[in-house]
């Protein structure tokens, strides 16, 4: 029968093999950080209010040119990760001015644009202009050339959402420009595969309500889906538009997977973890994984809940769970 076996080394004995081991670049996993029963994220939930994000967009607008940076935005930091809100995905605010183009490129990155602020700017993607206006969501996949123009007489102002993080701990990305400043363009469509606008799915958020009247402890919420695949819009990011009653209180859960929320509109709050996230109109809030979270509509009001996740890349790995508070 075997046993377990105790050998009996000198503290001496171990730190000169300890020392002869590093000198190698070989870590002995015995005294490593040990292994966790669950995961434990290193993100922290954190909430970016609009009221403090929207002028210093504005003031990046006065103090930085588009000839000074391809893209003007600001990147919202989870206070314990280094530049990015979630650890594999990053929430920026962009601004475009009135007059201003954001030139042409492509990467790796999967990206979405939630729009915040302003009504009918447009980004071009693979040469198909696709309107933006308050609520719509805008897609530019990855290895797709995409710009930016601003013809109206009003600040354009949204969320940008990236899988950044993902691509570069893969090491895996690529970055090109366009050989001119924009790409040559139509006249903007609405049956774009790139373009969810948001007058549809709030449409279709209250005809499910309508239908609804008990309510299930998770509002209502729709996934937005690829119009191709019928799949996830892409394949390293799920969306996701929720309505929350006036009142309503949805049952505390996780997953295994980063998401970032912005706050469409309503006003409410969401405990995630042990921290209570008080938010309003176009506030942005992160939820890290396998964290519990709830959400709250306490206004008199229907909230809207934006959401995009990394749960696509956990359910292809197979490693994505969920679990509902008893």
């Amino acid at each position: 029968m075997l046993e377990l076996s105790d050998i009996q080394s000198s503290p001496e004995e171990l730190q000169d093999y300890y020392a002869q081991l590093q000198a190698q670049h070989v870590t002995p996993a015995w005294i490593g950080g040990g292994i966790s029963i669950e995961p434990r994220s290193e993100a922290v939930p954190y909430l970016w209010h609009w009221r403090d994000l929207r002028p210093q967009a504005m003031r990046a607008a006065e103090l930085v040119g588009t000839q000074q940076a391809e893209r003007r935005v600001l990147r919202l930091t989870n206070p314990k990760l280094p530049g990015i809100a979630s650890n594999t995905l990053v929430a920026n605010i962009q601004i475009v001015m009135p007059g201003e183009i954001a030139r042409a490129h492509r990467h790796s990155a999967a990206a979405l644009r939630l729009i915040i602020e302003g009504r009918g700017g447009y980004t071009v993607v693979n040469g198909e202009r696709v309107p933006m206006f308050p609520g719509d969501l805008v897609l530019t996949p990855n290895w797709t050339w995409h710009d930016h123009a601003n013809d109206t007489d009003a600040p354009m102002i949204w969320l940008d959402g990236l899988d950044t993080p993902l691509v570069r701990m893969l090491e895996a990305g690529f970055y090109e420009e366009y050989d001119r400043e924009r790409q040559d363009c139509g006249a903007a469509v609405n049956a774009s595969q790139w373009h969810y606008p948001m007058s549809e799915m709030q449409a279709a958020l209250e005809r499910l309500t309508a239908a609804n009247t008990r309510g299930a402890g998770e509002g209502i919420i729709l996934e937005y889906k690829n119009r191709l695949t019928g799949g996830p819009v892409m394949p390293t990011i799920a969306c996701h538009m929720q309505l929350l009653r006036p009142g309503e209180k949805t049952r505390a859960r996780r997953h295994i997977c980063c998401t970032n929320y912005h706050v469409v509109e309503g006003a409410g709050y969401s405990t995630v973890g042990d921290q209570r996230l008080d938010w309003e109109d176009k506030d942005v809030f992160t939820v890290p994984t396998w964290t519990f979270y709830e959400h709250v509509n306490c206004g008199d009001r229907p909230a809207f809940l934006f959401s995009f996740s990394d749960a696509p890349v956990m359910k292809a790995l197979s490693l994505y769970r969920e679990e509902t508070r008893a």
